[in-house]
């Protein structure tokens, strides 16, 4: 069994999203209900692996919340005293479907803590790979803006401090969150020493952002890979791009360490999207992608809990990504995992071109440029 490190705080299930009718934030034009980003995703999530014993066997990191200086390698100060300032009063909006209330600014700080804390562990060889299950997410997060649901890039900052300590010097940051990874893009953009790859849905969110065309720039052209997929994509698209474009660009660009984006979100029972996966693909995208850290960085994995909105169905597929990066197994069994339940999984020739597309353009620039 791999020594697995695990991040989790019961203070990251406090914080609050405020009323809203979905994702919208109401104003007294319709009845207040729970926010679709809520705590109990999550917290079944943590419920589950506790129910069947995984928790134990998993090594508790310690962490605690970011400091200014660790914000500051990428948000702006502006942005940062802005949340403080919310958050210290009565809470209010990072910027796009980012409501938060009071206290939420530490709570943001303890995911970035957390998630470099486990990207730091996995880096210097403390434990094998690791699980970071924070809350609030983070890879929407722009320099100065919060957008979906996200306060702090957690995935990038914790890279970055990984870098600037001299911890690794080679990144690859896989992100299969059913939304474009826009804000762990933007971090990385310009740089050559962190490649970034996001499989998504196709004009999903943000809209308009995680074409084939968003390539990288400057010292960072060619290392920045989109694999936009269309509405309605199955396990047999997602395990086809894993296959066909992001492990051989891992393989191309050969990391020191590999971090993931781990979102369940293109989940078939998801509010947020239009995609069809149901656990067994994310264990297959885990397995996959385990194969390849072990190829190239000796195992160095770390994993970050990012969207996932099913309050039944995450902790389904969270417990098998974690058996697949544990080797722990379980009782834990999906009832909807097979094609009576889930059927149109087989990879259609429509998805094919969309792959075909990200395999032919950006993905030669990068074997070209590594």
């Amino acid at each position: 069994m791999s020594k697995t490190g695990f991040v989790w705080h019961e203070r990251y299930m406090w914080h609050d999203t405020m009323s809203a009718a979905g994702t919208y934030r109401i104003k007294g034009d319709l009845q207040p209900g729970l926010h679709i980003e809520n705590a109990e995703t999550k917290r079944r999530f943590k419920n589950l692996l506790d129910a069947y014993d995984v928790t134990p066997q998993l090594q508790a990191l310690p962490f605690g919340e970011a400091s200014d200086s660790d914000l500051l390698q990428f948000h702006t100060p502006d942005y940062v005293q802005k949340i403080q300032a919310l958050s210290d009063a009565q809470g209010g909006d990072a910027g796009e479907f980012t409501s938060f209330g009071p206290g939420s600014a530490g709570i943001a700080r303890l995911a970035v803590g957390g998630t470099t804390a486990a990207i730091k562990a996995v880096a210097t060889g403390k434990v094998d790979n690791a699980y970071a299950l924070t809350r609030p997410p983070g890879h929407h997060a722009e320099r100065d803006i919060g957008r979906g649901f996200c306060i702090f890039n957690n995935m990038g900052l914790g890279v970055l401090s990984a870098i600037s300590e001299g911890l690794t010097d080679r990144v690859a940051i896989v992100d299969w969150d059913v939304h474009h990874g826009n804000g762990t893009q933007q971090v990385f953009y310009d740089r050559s020493d962190v490649l970034t790859i996001s499989i998504h849905q196709d004009m999903l969110y943000p809209v308009d952002m995680g074409t084939l065309a968003e390539n990288g720039a400057g010292k960072g052209e060619g290392f920045n890979l989109n694999i936009p997929l269309p509405p309605g994509s199955g396990g047999g698209a997602y395990l086809a791009a894993m296959q066909q474009v992001v492990l051989p660009a891992l393989e191309a660009y050969k990391p020191s360490l590999v971090v993931v984006g781990c979102g369940y979100d293109a989940s078939y029972f998801d509010l947020m999207s239009h995609m069809m996966l149901v656990s067994t693909h994310y264990r297959e995208m885990t397995r996959m992608i385990k194969q390849a850290a072990d190829q190239f960085c000796d195992g160095k994995l770390m994993m970050n809990h990012e969207g996932g909105y099913c309050d039944f169905y995450v902790p389904i597929c969270g417990m098998a990504v974690m058996e697949e990066l544990t080797g722990i197994q379980t009782a834990v069994r999906d009832p909807y995992a097979n094609t009576e339940h889930v059927p149109v999984q087989a990879l259609q020739p429509h998805q094919q071109d969309h792959i075909d597309r990200a395999r032919q353009g950006p993905l030669a620039h990068l074997k070209g440029r590594s």
